[in-house]
């Protein structure tokens, strides 16, 4: 037999020795077992939780709609967006400032950092609400001088506005480290190349690092968005009618603190199920540079699995 005829032979036993071999899954019965003890342990808690008559499941449906619930939920998704556009836009500036050759702007930056990150979020809010008791009228004017315009700090700092300076400054310590950690993850060779075109500092980071740099950023800062939904809650020792104020507004006359705190859980739950959704689909967008094949969405899982399962046409059988 010659040497083409015996390689031909070759192939063809092995691969009628791979069609006779059938693959046989690893078999863990550890795993089933402590999946079906979870699994019962689960059902156990939901049941007792959900036929328990002291939760009060009338009260829950009664309220879980009620126009002041709705509009605490408003107050706390518009606190939410503006707070954060407030620490997004300080986090970009004091990260600049952190990384400037000025040595006076980067340990400005360090000492606001320091100071607002080092004193809690609920003190802030309180320095704030109460800052007239100290400076009971802001001035614009000349320094040690004539004040031109003064305001009464009463009608400037309210409630409202208390609640922003303390969530948006306190976020803005924040996103400067996490801006700075992206901004410092691109190389630097890009931006000498860019200095080398002719481009100046501001038009590199603005073309140049930024884009790159928000790969690193938007994770964190989904983070972000989901845990300043929750925090919002803290303004409630202030007063500002967000979600929680109102629920406490609520049971504070009929006395059902589980049954309402269960609509504000119910509320939190389903907002920050929607934000963990936008920030997949950022972030997956923000990564196509990094993977060269994405992982499929939930929503093309769902598709894949009903196309396999339906039977092959007839001409393919």
């Amino acid at each position: 037999m010659s040497e083409s005829t015996l390689r031909t032979t070759g192939v063809t036993k092995t691969a009628a020795v791979s069609r006779e071999i059938e693959a046989v899954p690893v078999r863990r019965p550890g795993r089933w077992a402590a999946s079906a003890v979870m699994a019962f342990l689960l059902v156990f808690l939901l049941q007792g939780w959900a036929a328990n008559p002291r939760m009060q499941w009338a009260t829950v449906g009664d309220h879980l709609f009620a126009p002041v619930v709705l509009e605490g939920l408003g107050t706390t998704l518009w606190l939410t967006a503006a707070s954060m556009a407030i620490g997004i836009l300080g986090g970009v500036v004091l990260a600049v400032l952190r990384m400037s050759d000025n040595p006076l702007l980067t340990r400005l930056s360090w000492l606001y950092i320091w100071v607002f990150r080092g004193t809690p979020l609920l003190v802030q809010l309180l320095f704030w609400y109460f800052l007239a008791a100290v400076v009971p009228h802001v001035g614009l004017g000349v320094p040690w001088g004539p004040t031109f315009v003064e305001f009464d700090t009463n009608r400037l700092v309210t409630q409202t506005s208390a609640a922003l300076l303390g969530l948006g400054l306190h976020e803005a310590a924040y996103m400067a480290e996490i801006v700075r950690s992206g901004i410092t993850s691109v190389d630097d060779g890009q931006s000498e190349a860019s200095h080398a075109l002719g481009m100046t500092r501001r038009q590199t980071l603005r073309r140049i690092v930024l884009p790159q740099a928000l790969r690193i950023i938007i994770p964190p800062t989904g983070n972000q968005v989901i845990s300043m939904l929750k925090t919002t809650s803290l303004v409630s020792v202030i007063a500002v009618p967000e979600l929680l104020t109102s629920i406490q507004a609520i049971y504070s006359r009929n006395f059902q603190q589980i049954p309402l705190l269960t609509v504000a859980c119910a509320w939190y739950l389903l907002a920050v199920s929607v934000l963990s959704v936008g920030q997949y689909y950022l972030e997956r967008r923000y990564g196509r540079g990094s993977s060269r094949d994405l992982p499929p969405t939930p929503l093309q899982r769902v598709r894949g699995s009903l196309a396999t399962r339906r039977p092959a046409p007839l001409e393919d059988r």
